[in-house]
Parts: C-alpha cells; sequence; structure tokens
C-alpha cells in the first residue's frame, strides 16, 4: 500500500481494468477521488450523470461512477464501509473561511487536489464534485437540509473500484475539520491487476 499523508493528496494514472483499492488505516479519515479520461480530460467524473443513471446518493458495492460524457469510469467492486458522499464540492481555503473561522485557513482537498493534477494539465477549474469515500452526509428526508458528521468508516475499511477506461485519478487525505471528525489521518491505496 501506498500513503497519503494527513491533508494532502497525489495523483496517478490507471488502465482500464486495473483496480484501485482506498483504505482507512486508523479509521474515521475521508479520501476525496476524482477521476478523469486519460485521453481527454475534458471527460471527467460526474455526480449529477452518477446519481440519474444509479438512481440513488448512497452509493457502495456494484454502483458505477459515471463521466460528464455518460460513460462508465469506476464500478465499486469492493466495499466494507457502505458509506459514502457524492454530494459535496471539495473543501478549499474558501470553505475553510466559511465553516471554521476560528481556526487557520488550509487550501484544503480543493488545493492539494490542483497541485497533484497540475502535471496532467489539469487545471482548478476543471476540478468538479469528487466522490468523498467514507464521508458521512446525513440527508433529512424531510427538509432536505444536509449535515457533515463524523465517518463511520472503521480501521482498516476500504472500498475497491474497478477502471472502466484509462484514467487520471485524484486522491486525497481530507482536510477538513468536520469530514473527519476533528482530527486528521493518512489513507491508503494501491494500483493492482487483481481486485
Amino acid at each position: 500500500m501506498n500513503r497519503i499523508e494527513p491533508r494532502s493528496a497525489v495523483a496517478f494514472q490507471m488502465t482500464r481494468g486495473s483496480h484501485l483499492t482506498v483504505c482507512d488505516p486508523l479509521g474515521r479519515q475521508v479520501a476525496d477521488l476524482l477521476a478523469y479520461n486519460a485521453a481527454d480530460i475534458g471527460e471527467v467524473i460526474s455526480n449529477g450523470r452518477t446519481f440519474d443513471y444509479e438512481e440513488t446518493i448512497r452509493l457502495g458495492w456494484g454502483n458505477q461512477l459515471w463521466s460528464n460524457r455518460s460513460n462508465p469510469m469506476l464500478t465499486i467492486t469492493q466495499d466494507t464501509s457502505g458509506l459514502h458522499d457524492f454530494l459535496l464540492t471539495p473543501c478549499s481555503v474558501d470553505t475553510f473561511r466559511h465553516f471554521y473561522p476560528d481556526k487557520p485557513p488550509h487550501r484544503g482537498c480543493f488545493g492539494n487536489l490542483a497541485e497533484a493534477l497540475a502535471p496532467y494539465g489539469i487545471e482548478p477549474d476543471a476540478i468538479p464534485t469528487a466522490f468523498n469515500v467514507f464521508m458521512n452526509v446525513p440527508v433529512d428526508g424531510a427538509s432536505g437540509r444536509l449535515s457533515v458528521e463524523a465517518p463511520k468508516s472503521k480501521i482498516g475499511d476500504k472500498i475497491v473500484l474497478r477502471a472502466e477506461m484509462d484514467l487520471i485519478v485524484g486522491l486525497t487525505a481530507c482536510s477538513a475539520y468536520a469530514s473527519n471528525g476533528g482530527s486528521f489521518k493518512p489513507i491508503d491505496y494501491n494500483v493492482s491487476d487483481l481486485g
């Protein structure tokens, strides 16, 4: 396994058919995940298309994550947590100013992803809503109000995703206080030919 240190990000390539394992080694830590078509970075992961075609906002084992061009990008082949978010955008320095005005601002997952993806020619304005692995965002059925709660992921929980096309992937160990229950921990990941 490779390690993403707390409050940082990586970017890497995956070939079609390979598997990405994202693991929460210490429990209660979120990882923001982005995917781009390696042959055309204008094609990017889309929460709207995914909700439309999967007909749910509760994504887990067996679901696919779709692109803005209506192509499947990733298929979830294993999932021990079963709780993820695809509603909220990556945290940023503006997020910190808005939600945590009493704490030092941080560039957040947005800034970390922008830096990690820059070598692939991906600019900040091309960063969409991320698939937030292990993130706990309850939605009130009556009011529709969102809240961000501490993750329920346990030590060693993991999700495995199969690439349905050649991809550029951005992945973080999330930087926001609420998303991670007030602490910051690493995320482990691995890319392999085997699920």
